[in-house]
């Protein structure tokens, strides 16, 4: 066909082009099609005709003809899976339209490609990355879908100048590793030579692309950008048609410092610009830094001064992660060697090929390693669950190159501690992403991280009778080297659940005051608080006994049921803490 089209002219002035109907080769096309070749043939050729019209001047109804037989190839057809509704049963929905459709994790949120929309690659993903989900019941996958459903996320794409300023960014920082110079030279000496020949060779304009070019400090503190600014990103939950909304407010750069003094200016600029009352907020959620909970002067206590009714609550995402901050020394050891082997063979590129070429000859799984980083706080888990998988690969990879913590992959003890810090982060990776969401408030939050401070303390109990089988990844190390868990790792499991267990207590303390118990249990007729005045007790008794709003509240989310009620019972649904969470 393409052979055809390049042979394709313009007729010339002398010599006219051959009418496409007189031919007497039984080879040509034919010259007087059918209505259905006359179908079929455009169906087939529709670029093709596109492509010689545009190299042909004449009349739009006068392409050329040729002699020459054309070979018209009929493009294949791809086959293309469909989901199954049935594949919840394995944990699994699916996101797209179409044919771009692809199969979801309803536990992770992770995406497969279409290409693994088949029931054995959807359990399998089920079976190695939530192995203690898989006999559970469809009820608890489609729970799992909702709260999926009910998520936000907000994802922004850096444009592309600051993708290669980020690149350059990092291939200049290797380099400067390769030489054994200290980093601050980056930003010290090179990037201002490099923006000053740059300038006298191309001018100002592309100087100033030089300049945007992130130091090596800046390229390792993810709390500002490739440009080197302190991004303030506010998020606003608010209650619209019926139901909890969270979108994001704005996001601006703080251009000079990131005190609490500047951050509450931008916040209140921004807020009396666009005609917002502070009066409507009733709840501040923040990390824990200076900047936003100092008593005197932090971004709480001043949005506070002009939002009385404001109360503020620590993110429990945050907390959750600095909770699982600690460790033992031996697990910690065993955390900073991974960090070290991960390194080894991804900040070299030819290791990094090596390896890769490795996994792809093994028919490995995975091709490459995960780097760690403490301010993703879901990638320990993964990082240490990629490396356990590859740990063969690693062991022959090895084999030619030299490393002074190679050995440790053949340290039985080392590897028992590795599987159990994959088993053991994969979970709290899980709690942390259960704590997400617009259906996240402090009731479920509650009880979520009730429950894991719980297992805890029941798998403390599983470790010192030899029961592992909570931890997937350890077991299935154990029962294939038929081996039995030394006493030291005991103990540093042991002390490891145990501290979680406690760390988890101390940010989310356990409360025995049942006074909004109503709140949850409206309908169970629990004995008033005191706190409450009589109307709103009489107001309580009102809902308990309407047979309509028990239907609701079985159906609806809690916060979209008091929501429902505010207009009718508007003293109860006030006093309701659902933006805590």
């Amino acid at each position: 066909m393409d052979k055809w089209l390049k042979r394709v002219r313009p007729p010339s002035a002398e010599t006219p082009p051959a009418p496409s109907s007189t031919t007497d080769d039984a080879g040509d096309i034919n010259p007087d099609p059918s209505p259905e070749d006359s179908n079929s043939a455009s169906a087939a050729c529709q670029s093709t005709s596109m492509a010689s019209a545009s190299e042909y001047d004449g009349d739009d109804d006068e392409l050329p003809s040729t002699s020459k037989h054309v070979d018209v190839e009929m493009p294949t057809t791809v086959k293309r899976r469909k989901y199954d509704e049935k594949y919840i049963e394995l944990g699994f929905t699916c996101i797209g339209t179409g044919s771009s459709i692809q199969p979801q994790c309803v536990i992770c949120a992770k995406v497969l490609s279409h290409n693994s929309m088949k029931p054995s690659l959807l359990r399998r993903h089920l079976e190695t990355n939530h192995p203690h989900l898989k006999n559970k019941p469809l009820e608890y996958f489609e729970r799992e879908l909702r709260g999926l459903s009910t998520s936000k996320s907000t994802i922004t794409k850096p444009d592309t100048m600051n993708k290669k300023a980020l690149e350059a960014s990092y291939m200049v920082s290797y380099r400067i590793a390769q030489t054994g110079k200290p980093h601050t030279i980056m930003e010290e000496f090179f990037l201002p030579s490099a923006a000053d020949a740059v300038g006298v060779m191309l001018g100002e304009k592309a100087k100033r692309v030089i300049q945007a070019i992130p130091s090596s400090d800046n390229t390792l503190d993810e709390s500002t950008d490739v440009a080197g600014l302190a991004q303030l990103l506010v998020y606003v939950r608010y209650i619209h048609e019926g139901s909890v909304n969270e979108d994001m407010l704005f996001c601006n750069p703080l251009e000079t410092r990131t005190t609490g003094k500047d951050i509450f200016h931008m916040l209140d600029t921004f807020v009396t610009s666009n005609g917002l009352l502070w009066t409507k907020c009733v709840g501040i959620c923040t990390d824990g830094a200076r900047a936003m909970t100092g008593r005197h002067s932090g971004v709480v206590t001043r949005v506070q001064a002009v939002a009385p009714d404001a109360t503020w609550v620590h993110c429990s995402i945050h907390r959750e992660a600095l909770a699982a901050k600690g460790m033992p020394t031996e697990l910690k050891n065993v955390l900073d060697t991974t960090v070290k082997i991960v390194n080894f063979v991804k900040v070299r590129p030819l290791n990094n090929r090596i390896f890769t070429a490795l996994c792809n000859e093994m028919g490995s799984d995975h091709t490459s390693l995960l780097l760690h980083t403490e301010v993703r706080w879901l990638s320990r888990g993964k990082v240490l669950t990629r490396l356990f998988e590859l740990k063969d690969e690693l062991k022959m990879f090895f084999v030619d190159q030299t490393f002074h913590l190679s050995d440790s992959l053949h340290d039985e003890e080392f590897l028992s501690r590795l599987a159990y810090l994959g088993d053991i982060f994969s979970r709290l990776n899980e709690l942390n992403l259960g704590l997400q969401g617009l259906s996240a408030n402090v009731y479920n939050v509650r009880e979520k991280i009730e429950a894991m401070i719980q297992k805890l303390n029941l798998w403390i109990d599983c470790v010192e009778k030899n029961k592992i089988v909570a931890f997937p990844l350890l077991h299935e190390f154990l029962t294939e080297y038929d081996l039995s868990l030394a006493d030291g790792i005991k103990r540093d499991i042991a002390a490891h659940l145990s501290a979680l267990a406690a760390e988890l207590r101390r940010y989310f303390p356990d409360s025995d005051d049942e006074s909004d118990r109503w709140i949850q249990h409206p309908f169970t007729r629990p004995t008033a608080p005191a706190a409450l005045s009589v109307s709103e007790q009489e107001n309580l008794i009102d809902i308990a006994t309407t047979g309509s709003l028990k239907t609701d509240f079985n159906r609806k989310p809690l916060a979209e049921f008091w929501i429902g009620l505010l207009t009718e019972f508007p003293e109860l649904a006030h006093l309701l803490p659902l933006n805590e969470h």
